[in-house]
């Protein structure tokens, strides 16, 4: 029998929740340390519902939690005036992300996740690993996993030479708003259903989400609008400096864009969006942005460290695939440290999921080369 681990997971966003709740119920030691002081919830937006996700959450008997989500009854291709062009009666099921924190949350017991614990470095040896917080404080474990995400600490004890991410020159805005936000022909075109539009310099969509403890009655759900915009390197940076962030900084969260800049922004939705798309802009009082980077290790293992979802291998928003990858990443993991020692079970985990992680990379840079995303746009 596999003996039960004391296992530290750096970062406590959903793909350190996925790693945790299924040790937790493997009946091992978790430690989840979050650097964040008040959590994470209510801070994404939507996901696609991708079949490894439905099977977590399955495996952790929260099948009912498959049902929780808006399906969109057909895709729908806009053109800049608002016609609809093209018409797919394809559904899709999108989930709430905040929904799935709460849910992941109560799957990981309180004293198991640990806030305002900003982690300095990580460490290994072929017989322990080693976590120091950024107040010195260091515990000693027999795994790390490094859920960290875009700007993980947990990379340099795996891949030190390899950790920064490669900014590809475009960025994506989103919004989160109330459906009853729309009114008019925008509610009547984009409610209910999968809507895009592309144009140089410009990819958009939208779709319906879940409300943010999961409802799904119409009147009680949300409107999850996702911008693709090219941004040089230098104007993702006097961006970030205009916004207050730290030098090097790749995401601005829900009310860090200035005002003069969110003004900004709507006046360029008006001149580049369909009225539609323009009227969900709008709408959304604290658009958030995150740079879209590409990384994919050589490796995602090294002695009694392990690496997962966006910390281990980052995959583009095109391919709806992220959080889907960090669960079957998880499962991967845990399954094969419930089975075998710790050492063969990490590195098993690396031979199985990074081929898997690479695969689905690549198809995300596919799909952002086949956008018209080149073009680069100064901040005005």
């Amino acid at each position: 029998m596999v003996e039960k681990l004391n296992v530290g997971v750096v970062g406590g966003s959903i793909g350190g929740l996925f790693i945790a709740a299924l040790l937790t119920r493997d009946g091992h030691q978790v430690t989840l340390m979050e650097r964040s002081r008040e959590g994470l919830a209510r801070r994404g937006a939507g996901l696609v519902a991708q079949q490894e996700l439905l099977t977590f959450l399955r495996s952790v008997g929260r099948s009912s939690e498959t049902r929780v989500g808006v399906v969109a009854h057909e895709r729908i291709t806009l053109d800049r005036a608002g016609r609809v062009l093209s018409r797919d009666p394809t559904p899709q099921m999108q989930l709430s992300w905040d929904h799935l924190y709460d849910v992941l949350r109560e799957l990981v017991p309180a004293g198991s996740y640990l806030l305002d614990h900003a982690v300095r470095a990580v460490r290994s040896t072929d017989v322990s690993a080693e976590v120091e917080r950024v107040d010195g404080e260091r515990r000693f474990f027999d795994v790390v996993v490094g859920a960290d995400g875009l700007g993980s600490v947990t990379r340099e004890a795996v891949v030190p030479d390899e950790r920064g991410n490669r900014y590809v020159g475009y960025v994506t805005w989103r919004g989160l708003i109330p459906e009853h936000a729309l009114t008019g022909r925008a509610a009547d075109i984009l409610l209910g259903r999968f809507a895009f539009f592309t144009a140089p310099g410009v990819h958009m969509l939208g779709y319906l989400v879940p409300g943010p403890s999961g409802e799904v009655s119409p009147g009680d759900r949300r409107y999850n609008w996702v911008w693709y915009r090219p941004l040089s390197v230098n104007d993702l940076a006097d961006l970030m400096r205009s916004s207050g962030r730290p030098v090097g900084s790749l995401s601005l969260a829900p009310g860090d864009l200035p005002e003069p800049l969110l003004e900004q922004l709507r006046r360029d939705a008006r001149t580049e969006l369909p009225p539609e798309f323009v009227a969900a802009v709008e709408a959304e009082p604290r658009p958030f942005l995150q740079a879209i980077v590409d990384f994919v290790p050589s490796q995602m293992v090294r002695h009694r460290v392990a690496l997962l979802g966006d910390a281990a291998v980052v995959v583009r928003p095109h391919t709806a695939m992220g959080a889907s990858k960090a669960a079957g990443d998880a499962l991967t993991l845990a399954g094969l440290l419930e089975r075998l020692p710790v050492v063969d079970a990490l590195q098993r985990y690396q031979l199985q999921r990074l081929p898997v992680g690479r695969s689905i990379a690549q198809y995300g840079q596919r799909l952002g080369d086949s956008l018209p995303l080149t073009r680069t746009r100064q901040i005005r």
